[in-house]
């Protein structure tokens, strides 16, 4: 069963400070496409999901709340710019691409789960290919040497080898059996993890692409006919057992994948449950005052409009409609506002959420709240070195205060702003550490000030800005 919005929320709330009215909006949207997959098959295919517009400055979480989403439900996502795109027969990127890069995606995410059921049956065959190459069958003669030299010359294999005759093949044969037995205990308790073996890799030679622009859907199965007529290139490669066990082990869950169902289920998976993250949409809302570029930005617009509203892209791996994947648009909206996009794509995104300037508290909850937080992150950045540091809480409050007043004083940066605070505080810090052995630094507000001295006293900190 798909999560509630309150658990979708609850979990946001472990890596987003604020911003309640925005998550609680993804929250429904995505709770959502699972009561869509409720409903009888006729109802579904009329329930179109309600696009999201998210309007605030940068560095107030628009981008890290898709992403995490995105990460918390397992859809296919992608993050894309708009100012990217241009008009059919501008120079710059097809809108459609979007969607082939979110199949792509896609793809990617089966890939992964199929490759996670055939997983024993692939490392078994794994275990015996290792096997061969450890100790390589027997030929009517004689045992084929691996390539790597043979493993059971050493004193500590102890596993006998011997030529093979035709008069006592029947033994020669048993006491092989044996060996592989001898040799499968020892892989299991990685007594050959350091041993060497020879790989054969196959690679095929890639042809120069030179890109045009609007030719991104002419290659779509270039790659598939280049790779029937271009030869394989055969080599050997010599690696530890530990370094081929995972090499193979890629190989043998490649060959295990069903690629047509693969390819199948990412474009159903891409559909129906597919987010695209538009960033920047504000961006290309064409002003009345200029010209020029703004020819562009609305044939982009455009050009969206049929992607937003439901249609069919063709890909690589087959048709791919549009109608029922989420759409998430952001933009700052400092020198426009959304009603300033042509009306129909206006209209296809219903839900607009107005996200909110971060203020102090917000500073002192980043720093502190989150599973990730930039404090948590330095604490274990300088525990690789041996030095354990603790940030008190006037510290906090100091980092703050310079964060949110830096963004007064300056352009306002969001909760980037604290990446440059921070990184001023312990650059100093993350120099000596090597230096320093084990140790333990408390952090409180009289450092925080000596090292952003000079923050404090330059009214032009444009130096410090990201």
């Amino acid at each position: 069963m798909s999560q509630t919005p309150r658990e979708i929320v609850a979990e946001l709330d472990k890596h987003i400070v604020g911003q309640d009215a925005a998550k609680r909006a993804v929250a429904v949207a995505i709770r959502n496409r699972w009561r869509r997959q409720q409903v009888e098959e006729t109802m579904r295919k009329e329930i179109a999901p309600k696009n999201i517009m998210m309007m605030g400055p940068t560095g107030v979480g628009k981008t890290e709340i898709a992403r995490r989403l995105a990460a918390l439900t397992g859809a296919p996502f992608i993050k894309v710019e708009a100012t990217k795109y241009t008009e059919v027969g501008y120079y710059g990127r097809d809108v459609e691409s979007m969607i082939r890069e979110l199949v792509e995606n896609a793809i990617g995410l089966i890939r992964t789960r199929e490759r996670e059921k055939v997983r024993e049956e692939a490392k078994k065959r794994v275990e015996e290919k290792l096997i061969d190459l450890l100790l390589p069958p027997p030929s009517n003669t004689s045992f084929v040497r691996s390539a790597a030299g043979n493993p059971l010359e050493d004193d500590d294999a102890e596993i006998e080898s011997e030529e093979i005759t035709e008069e006592s093949e029947s033994p020669q044969q048993q006491r092989y059996l044996r060996n592989r037995e001898k040799i499968r205990a020892m892989l299991l308790s990685g007594e050959m993890d350091q041993r060497t073996v020879a790989i054969t890799t196959e690679t095929r030679a890639t042809p120069v692409m030179v890109g045009m622009p609007g030719m991104e859907s002419f290659d779509m199965n270039l790659d598939e006919m280049f790779e029937k007529i271009l030869p394989k290139h055969r080599s050997q490669r010599e690696m530890t057992v530990q370094e081929a066990r995972a090499f193979l082990l890629e190989q043998e869950s490649d060959s295990l994948i069903n690629k047509e169902k693969v390819q199948a289920d990412a474009v159903e998976l891409a559909e129906n449950v597919g987010i695209i993250f538009i960033d920047e949409i504000d961006k290309i809302v064409a002003s009345e005052k200029q010209h020029g570029a703004d020819v562009s930005r609305q044939g982009v617009q455009r050009d969206l409009l049929p992607i937003v509203e439901g249609t069919t892209v063709q890909t690589k791996y087959g048709y791919v409609r549009t109608d029922h994947i989420l759409f998430i648009a952001a933009g700052a909206f400092h020198r426009s506002k959304p009603s300033d996009l042509m009306p129909e794509l206006q209209g296809r995104f219903p839900v607009l959420v107005e996200l909110s300037d971060l203020t102090k508290e917000d500073f002192i909850r980043i720093l502190t709240e989150p599973s990730g937080s930039l404090t948590k992150q330095y604490k274990a950045l300088m525990q690789t070195e041996g030095l354990e540091i603790r940030f008190e809480e006037d510290a906090i409050l100091e980092l703050a205060n310079h964060a949110f007043e830096a963004n007064q004083r300056t352009q306002n940066i969001g909760a980037r702003r604290l990446y440059t605070i921070m990184e001023r505080l312990l650059e100093e810090l993350g120099f000596e550490a090597p230096d320093m052995k084990q140790g333990r630094l408390v952090i409180d507000s009289a450092y925080v000030r000596k090292q952003l001295r000079e923050i404090t006293q330059d009214e032009d900190i444009r130096k410090f800005i990201l």
